[in-house]
C-alpha cells in the first residue's frame, strides 16, 4: 500500500515539473501511449510508464506486464543514473542495466526529464510578486555555488593528501635497502661487544695475575 502511494505522488510530482516546460511535453508526445516497463530489483516490483494526452501515468505491478515497448531492469541506484542519458551504454556494459526492446524510448523519458527547463522565477512570480522571486532564484544560485566551491575544495584538500601521502611513502626498493643496512648495522654491534668483552676479560684476567 505504501508503494502505491509513493508511486502515485511521484506521478504527481512528475506531472507538475512537466507542465512547467511545454517543450518537455513536445519529446514525449513523440512517445505518446507507448509502454515503458521498468523492473526495480531491489523493491521487486514492475512500474509501467506510459505518457498520454492527460499525463505521464504510473502503474505497479507483482509481476511483469505481458506487452511493452521497451523492459529496463535495474536496482534503484542505477535506476537514479538514467537521468544522464549517456550513462545507458556504460551501465548496460555493467550488466547493471538490462534492455530489451526499443531503447530510443528510454532514452525519451530520460531526456525529458534531464533537460527539464523551468524558468522558476516567473512561476514564483505568480505567487509572490516578481522581485521577491527574483531574490530567491538568486540566493538559490549563490547557495548552489557557495556548494560547488565547497566540494571543489574538499576535492582539492583530498588529492592534496594523497600526493602528499605518495611522496612521503618509502618506496620497496628503499624499504629493502634499509633493512639490510639494519641488519649490518646489529651484526656491527654485536661484534663490536664480543671485542669489548674480550677486551673487559683480558683486562680482568692480568689484574689477576
Amino acid at each position: 500500500m505504501l508503494a502505491h502511494f509513493a508511486l502515485a505522488a511521484i506521478e504527481t510530482i512528475a506531472n507538475r515539473l512537466l507542465a512547467l516546460d511545454s517543450h518537455a511535453q513536445a519529446r514525449l508526445a513523440k512517445v505518446q501511449s507507448q509502454s515503458l516497463v521498468i523492473h526495480v530489483r531491489d523493491w521487486h516490483q514492475y512500474i509501467s510508464v506510459v505518457y498520454a494526452t492527460q499525463g505521464l501515468m504510473l502503474q505497479s505491478h507483482e509481476q511483469q506486464p505481458e506487452h511493452s515497448d521497451c523492459f529496463i531492469s535495474a536496482d534503484t541506484d542505477t535506476l537514479m543514473k538514467l537521468k544522464d542519458p549517456s550513462l545507458l551504454t556504460q551501465l548496460i556494459r555493467q550488466h547493471k542495466l538490462d534492455i530489451e526492446g526499443d531503447i530510443h524510448l528510454a532514452q525519451a523519458f530520460s531526456q525529458a526529464f534531464s533537460d527539464l527547463d523551468i524558468d522558476w522565477p516567473e512561476h514564483w512570480s505568480q505567487y509572490i510578486g516578481d522581485a521577491p522571486a527574483q531574490l530567491v532564484w538568486q540566493q538559490l544560485n549563490k547557495g548552489k555555488q557557495l556548494v560547488q566551491q565547497n566540494q571543489g575544495k574538499l576535492d582539492h584538500i583530498v588529492i592534496t593528501l594523497l600526493q602528499d601521502e605518495l611522496k612521503v611513502a618509502i618506496h620497496p626498493l628503499e624499504a629493502e635497502q634499509f633493512t639490510r643496512q639494519n641488519r649490518q648495522l646489529k651484526s656491527d654491534m654485536q661484534m663490536l661487544e664480543q671485542r669489548i668483552d674480550a677486551l673487559l676479560a683480558a683486562n680482568q684476567q692480568d689484574r689477576g695475575n
